[in-house]
């Protein structure tokens, strides 16, 4: 049977198909959603972990115990996961591991465009890039059998346009496995300096093994065509641009190993053209690989460039001289920026923060866009958990100065992942530092899913809940206090006092995300424009439910949530 899927899901229907028992991601957008289709098949144990380096450990652990396992994250999240990739790379496997990491090309949800193909160059790890769904599934089939044949984790690369663009999928049964023997083997599983020498060797040896693979594996394929100009190579979502943009005008050679890559084969390709062309995303990976070979017909980077997304567009303008009809699209379109969603419980929080005009270290999640006009009330953001670490650095080398004047942001999903250990340096290190949790009870950014203070699993069902504040004062903050963002006055007053105290301080502002299906939201608010005095205040709090027109403040009923902030912002009664 076939079906149309997502990139994702499909990979998930791998997963199945292969016979994996066991999945453990943190959420990340682009790869989310092949967590939470995997946790929709009862044969395999899905779980959201608290970050992805404890995730990638639990994988390895099952993969131990003879399981085939997953674990998945966005190309950051490659990051935090690094510590155990690079040794479980040494160790091997015994059931077979595969890890996916989303890769986003223009940035569409990333603070940066990471090519997650470094990490698997750097830790010896083969790297597979499927370019739609079908190879997302067959792909990640493929992932299990070189995982066991070579006794190695394997990374299949994803993108956001692979990830979230449909194909055709074939359905195929499960391949149940059964569960390996676990057979006690320090030498294998136990890397200590001894240990690990040893394993070096194997692990050069698998490369050499895995390079004479990449001659002849299924992954790679030559695509010829009588009326080709010229010779592609290319791999992942920029095949697929490659084949629309040039169709028979160009013969490929498609990559599905990105690591190692083949020698031989592309020696053998690019020698039947003058002109061959890399067409990669991000890094000139594949492209700086030819040139150590010594194949010196190409070119890449210096046509493509290594920032942002390809298209079809820029293929054919950059080989081909063909520009985009402008009748097609009309570049003038307005942008569209993303903006907290009416009823945010960030708002008023991130209000209060520009009026008292305090230093703001933030961090990833939805209150990222509290650095957005007209708030512009977040002054950092670097990575999951870097606020309240960074907001301690800031005051240790400002002293007296900042300590009264800034406050860190995190969300309580990013609290858990990595925001902890920071506010146990804070402790520890006796930092008059302000910390502020934004709890809405959810992962907000990545699409709802649940995490260790919400009280349920990644299936819905009961779980143990974390208690922030007891969790904050075990770790040694005296200070800790709860307050409603949806009331401006109560917020305002706790972040003075808590700036004023002398002593390290939480503030945990508690409202639960407005799009959560069981908050009952209040009537919506009206304006009365005869009390209207037009003079903007409700503005300042930038809610997409509250405009002006004909120079008086009115509040669209299909969004407001009925908050009632702007209310409060109104001093002459005219929001009601």
């Amino acid at each position: 049977m076939n079906k149309l899927m997502l990139g994702n899901e499909a990979f998930a229907r791998g997963l199945y198909e292969a016979g994996c028992r066991v999945a453990s991601s943190y959420p990340g957008t682009p790869s989310t959603e092949i967590t939470e289709a995997a946790a929709k098949y009862d044969e395999i144990y899905a779980e959201w972990a608290p970050n992805e380096k404890v995730a990638m450990e639990t994988a390895i652990g099952a993969s131990f115990a003879g399981a085939r396992s997953f674990c998945g994250m966005k190309h950051v999240g490659l990051n935090v996961a690094a510590d155990p990739l690079y040794t479980a790379a040494y160790i091997g496997v015994n059931g077979g591991m595969v890890i996916a990491v989303a890769d986003d090309p223009g940035m569409h949800s990333s603070q940066n465009e990471q090519d997650s193909r470094h990490h698997a160059i750097a830790s010896k790890v083969p790297m597979v890039e499927p370019s739609d769904s079908g190879e997302c599934k067959e792909f990640t089939k493929l992932a299990y059998e070189i995982s066991e044949k070579f006794d190695t984790p394997v990374i299949v690369r994803m993108s956001t346009r692979v990830a979230h663009s449909q194909s055709i999928v074939e359905l195929c049964d499960r391949e149940e496995k059964e569960l390996k023997d676990y057979v006690k083997d320090p030498a294998k599983y136990v890397m200590m300096p001894a240990n690990a020498r040893g394993r070096h060797v194997f692990v050069e040896e698998r490369t050499k093994k895995l390079i004479e693979y990449a001659e002849t594996t299924p992954l790679n394929r030559v695509e010829m065509s009588d009326s080709a100009r010229f010779g592609v190579i290319t791999s992942g979502a920029a095949y697929q641009y490659t084949k629309e943009a040039l169709g028979d005008q160009a013969s490929v050679l498609k990559l599905g190993l990105v690591n190692p890559l083949p020698i031989q084969l592309i020696r053998d390709f690019a020698a039947k053209f003058d002109k061959v062309y890399i067409i990669e995303e991000l890094d000139g990976i594949i492209e700086q690989h030819c040139r150590n070979i010594g194949v010196t017909n190409i070119e890449g980077k210096e046509i493509f460039g290594c920032i942002g997304e390809l298209s079809q567009s820029i293929i054919a303008q950059k080989l081909l001289g063909v520009t985009k009809d402008s009748t097609v699209l009309d570049d003038n379109i307005p942008v569209r920026p993303p903006v907290m969603c009416a009823g945010c419980p960030h708002r008023g929080l991130f209000y209060c923060l520009s009026k008292l005009k305090v230093m703001v270290s933030g961090d990833i999640g939805c209150y990222t866009l509290g650095a957005a006009a007209p708030l512009c009330a977040v002054d950092t953001t670097v990575c999951m958990g870097a606020s309240i670490s960074g907001l301690h650095g800031f005051n240790k080398a400002r002293g007296s100065e900042s300590e009264h004047k800034s406050v860190a942001v995190i969300g309580d999903s990013t609290f858990m992942h990595s925001g902890m250990t920071g506010l146990v340096n804070i402790a520890y290190n006796d930092s008059n530092s302000t910390v502020i949790i934004l709890d809405n009870s959810i992962t907000g950014m990545t699409g709802h899913q649940q995490n260790p203070t919400t009280g349920k699993n990644l299936k819905g069902d009961p779980a143990a809940a974390v208690d922030l504040e007891a969790l904050c004062r075990a770790i040694g903050i005296k200070r800790v206090r709860v307050v409603d963002p949806y009331s401006l006055a109560e917020t305002e007053a706790a972040i003075r006092e808590e700036l004023e105290a002398d002593e390290a301080s939480v503030i945990i502002s508690r409202r639960p995300c407005a799009l959560l299906k069981y908050v009952k939201h209040d009537p919506p608010f009206k304006v009365d424009s005869e009390k209207c005095k037009s003079c903007k205040m409700c503005m300042k709090l930038g809610c997409p439910a509250v405009s002006m027109k004909n120079g008086k403040a009115v509040i669209d009923h299909t969004l407001c949530v009925g908050c009632g902030i702007c209310k409060e912002m109104c001093k002459f009664g005219a929001i009601e």
